[in-house]
């Protein structure tokens, strides 16, 4: 197992649960603005070490879920602002540049302190 991001949520944004209904959760670093701060969950900024590939596996807490597709900004929006969106929509064709696709589930619940890591 390759480990290719690792971070942490320092912060949960009180308008988070805004976007679970479209099977979205939004990743920012600390140095949100803070009119988005609110809707993110807000990270350590960390290097992403190697590219994100279709198949791996993002973990978030405890739970696990498989990449289905990956825009073309994640890994320089993820490694220079910790900014990107997850959507949990199972898309097999990138969409948006700055969004990593998971497989279609329902999101479960995030803490902070919850560990944010992408492996192979």
């Amino acid at each position: 197992m390759q480990t290719k991001f690792e971070t942490q949520i320092n912060k949960i944004g009180p308008s988070v649960s805004d976007f679970l209904g479209e099977k979205m959760l939004i990743l920012f670093g600390e140095n949100a603005p803070a009119e988005l701060a609110e809707y993110c969950l807000l990270i350590d900024v960390n290097a992403v070490e190697d590219d994100i590939k279709v198949g791996d596996t993002l973990q978030l807490g405890n739970n696990e879920y498989r990449i289905t597709a990956v825009g073309d900004a994640v890994k320089k929006n993820l490694s220079s602002l910790g900014h990107i969106t997850l959507k949990f929509d199972g898309s097999k064709t990138p969409e948006l540049p700055g969004t990593l696709y998971l497989e279609e589930t329902e999101i479960k619940e995030v803490k902070i302190g919850d560990k944010i890591q992408i492996f192979s």
